[in-house]
């Protein structure tokens, strides 16, 4: 009999590579959307249904209306719940990011609660669930991060999609501590990248990609450290978890961490000559009079450019037994799929 998994957020960057592995490995996926009629948004998953030994249904459900994820939870044996707005762009941040992450969170494990039959979710949170601001690391005394600390510094002022992920999965935490109905088990990915199932998607992660292969780092980059992660591990980690018995807590994803400029170094070793990429790193003072052009403010550029930044990921590696791709090729792979399906 095929298990049954509930997967929110599957049409997004992250979740569609979670739902072909679970299609791939021959489970009974419940896809929930909010709108069926957007055929656009899950159609690429329904082709990967048809070659998969999996089952691929839809439900519709919305984060922010309660109990809409009561029937869809009814009957399914785990819960991954992947959907959450990453979204640097935003007009209200409790409105567009805080209130989702809360309020969906507590109406996906409220339906868990309440099903009867699920016994286990893997909820996707993030490395902004950690830390906040690169500088934490240094202020709270510490040679690197790792799944005991959680962030301090954000809040809904200050790095509010931090805040979010932050507050959704302490959130998540203290509704499992109220039950003993189904175990939690949480991803905390650090920056994803990689190539997209979807040839539309709008992710940050691509954004990102985008404005470096267009050459708006091309006069310099900010010294801006991050944890890097190819989103098909992400997704193996979410099938780890859910398969592993002794698979608990947190688990802190990153292939390894390096500054913008490494980064472009190694979109330049893949594609030599092929972009206008940074070859030297953008003066901090320079950032406060430009920064606006890349979206950091003053704080921001206070407390994260210029410092050191450490991810201690030997959990994943050691208890999901997970094995990095090396960022060398998710940075070629994401390059080449954004080419072929013409996004820069």
């Amino acid at each position: 009999m095929q298990n049954t998994i509930l997967v929110t957020g599957g049409t997004g960057y992250v979740g569609a590579w979670i739902v072909k592995g679970l299609l791939d490995k021959g489970y009974k996926v419940r896809l929930s959307v909010r709108d069926k009629s957007k055929t656009e948004k899950y159609e690429p998953l329904r082709e990967i249904a048809l070659t998969t030994k999996g089952k691929l249904e839809l439900w519709e459900a919305d984060l922010l209306k309660e109990g809409s994820f009561d029937d869809a939870a009814l009957g399914s044996d785990a819960i991954m719940h992947v959907a959450s707005p990453f979204t640097l762009r935003f007009k209200d941040a409790q409105l567009d990011l805080v209130d989702p992450a809360i309020k969906g969170t507590q109406n996906v494990l409220s339906a868990a609660t309440k099903s009867g039959t699920v016994k286990k979710v893997v909820l996707t949170s993030s490395v902004a669930a950690i830390h906040g601001d690169t500088i934490d690391m240094m202020e709270q005394g510490l040679s690197e991060f790792s799944e005991a600390q959680f962030n301090q510094s954000s809040s809904l002022k200050h790095q509010p999609y931090s805040y979010s992920k932050v507050a959704a999965e302490k959130e998540a935490w203290k509704i499992h501590d109220g039950q003993n109905d189904w175990k939690l088990v949480v991803i905390n990915p650090s920056f994803v990248m990689g190539p997209s199932l979807s040839h539309n998607s709008d992710s940050e992660s691509l954004n990102f990609m985008r404005d470096m292969l267009k050459g708006k780092f091309g006069m310099g980059a900010p010294d801006l450290v991050f944890g890097f992660v190819d989103v098909r591990d992400v997704a193996k980690a979410h099938l780890l978890a859910l398969e592993n018995d002794d698979a608990e807590g947190r688990h802190l994803l990153a292939e390894r961490t390096c500054n913008v400029l490494e980064y472009a170094k190694l979109i330049e070793l893949a594609f030599p000559g092929k972009y206008k990429l940074p070859k030297s790193h953008s003066a901090k003072f320079l950032l406060y009079l430009m920064g606006w052009m890349f979206g950091l403010n003053a704080r921001f550029i206070k407390r994260n450019v210029g410092y050191p930044l450490k991810l201690n990921s030997e959990k994943s590696r050691n208890v999901l037994g997970l094995e990095y791709i090396p960022l060398e090729d998710t940075v070629k792979d994401m390059v080449d799929q954004m080419v072929d399906d013409r996004l820069i």
